[in-house]
C-alpha cells in the first residue's frame, strides 16, 4: 500500500495543505473550553465530561466517515501532528520529574513499584485483541495505558506510520474520550464500596495520564473535601513517579512482554478466526530470503 508523503518545501506550503486542520483544531478547543466541566451524579458515583471528551467527538464527527469535513488525507496528515502538539506536555513530564526527584528517591516501594502492576492487563488486553482481529496494532494497544510518552516512544520505536503506532494512537483517542468518565465513575464507586483508605485511592489516581489523574482526583476529593490537600498531594507524586518509571518499564518489559506473547498468541488466534497468520507468513517470507 501506497504511503502517503507529508514533506514540504516551506512552512508556507505546509500551511496552505494543513490549515484547515490547524483552524478546525483551534475551533474545537474553543468550543470544548466554553462548555467546560460539567458532573453527572450517578448512584453513589459520578460521571465527570472533561473538555477534551467534547473536542475528541467533534474531531471525530468531522472527519470523512461521518460529516466529511476532512478528507482522509487530511486525517492522515493530522495524525503526524499528534505528536508535534503533545511534545510540550512531553518535556512539561520531564521537568517535573527532574525537578521531584527527591519526592521520588523518598517516597515508599509501594509509589516506586506501582507501575509494574499495569503489566498485568496485557495478559488480558493482547488476547483481547487479538480475538477482535487486531494484528500488530495490539502491541502498541496493550502494552501500556497508552498516553502521550507512551505514544511517543511508540512512535520513536515502530515509526508513526507502523500497525503499531496506529494501534497506540487508537488507545489513546479512545483513553481521551470514555478514560476520563470511567476513571470518574470507578474511583467514586470504589470509593463508596470503603474498601480502601482514602490515601489508596489518591495514590491510585496518578496511572501516568494527566487528564485521567484529573478526573480520579477530582471525584474523590468530592468524597473527602477535607483531605483534599493530602489526596492531591498523593495523586500528583503518583502521577509523577508512573510517568517516570512508566516509560522505562514499557521499554525494558512491557513492549517486549507484548511482542513475545504476540508471536506466540497470533497463531492460534488467527487460526480461531480462519484467517491468516502474520507472524507465520513472515517466518515462511523470511526462510524463502535465505534461501
Amino acid at each position: 500500500m501506497k504511503k502517503e508523503a507529508f514533506q514540504y518545501p516551506s512552512l508556507k506550503a505546509r500551511m496552505k495543505n494543513e490549515y484547515r486542520i490547524i483552524l478546525a483544531a483551534f475551533v474545537f478547543i474553543l468550543i470544548a473550553d466554553s462548555i467546560g466541566q460539567i458532573e453527572i451524579p450517578l448512584g453513589p458515583g459520578k460521571l465527570i465530561l472533561f473538555p477534551i471528551f467534547y473536542a475528541l467527538i467533534l474531531g471525530v464527527l468531522s472527519g470523512p466517515e461521518v460529516l466529511k469535513f476532512f478528507r482522509k488525507k487530511e486525517v492522515k496528515a493530522a495524525s503526524k501532528l499528534v505528536i508535534v502538539a503533545i511534545c510540550p506536555f512531553i518535556a512539561k513530564l520531564g521537568i517535573n520529574a527532574g525537578a521531584s526527584i527527591e519526592v521520588v528517591l523518598s517516597a515508599g516501594p509501594a509509589l516506586l513499584l506501582q507501575e509494574i502492576g499495569n503489566l498485568g492487563t496485557i495478559f488480558l488486553a493482547l488476547p483481547f485483541a487479538l480475538l477482535l482481529g487486531l494484528k500488530r496494532e495490539a502491541i502498541g494497544a496493550t502494552h501500556s495505558i497508552n498516553r502521550e510518552s507512551n505514544l511517543a516512544l511508540i512512535t520513536d520505536i515502530f515509526g508513526p506510520d507502523s500497525p503499531e503506532a496506529r494501534g497506540s494512537l487508537s488507545i489513546y483517542v479512545v483513553g481521551g474520550m470514555v478514560g476520563t468518565i470511567y476513571f470518574g465513575f470507578l474511583t467514586t464507586m470504589t470509593a463508596a464500596a470503603g474498601i480502601f483508605h482514602p490515601y489508596a485511592l489518591g495514590m491510585a489516581s496518578g496511572v501516568g495520564a494527566g487528564i485521567l489523574m484529573a478526573s480520579a482526583t477530582a471525584s474523590i476529593t468530592a468524597i473527602y473535601p477535607d483531605m483534599a490537600a493530602e489526596l492531591s498531594a498523593l495523586a500528583s507524586t503518583s502521577e509523577t513517579l508512573s510517568g517516570l518509571t512508566g516509560i522505562y518499564v514499557a521499554i525494558f518489559i512491557g513492549i517486549p512482554l507484548c511482542q513475545k506473547l504476540y508471536t506466540w498468541l497470533e497463531p492460534k488466534f488467527a487460526k480461531l478466526r480462519h484467517e491468516p497468520s502474520e507472524v507465520l507468513t513472515r517466518k515462511a517470507e523470511e526462510k524463502v530470503e535465505e534461501a
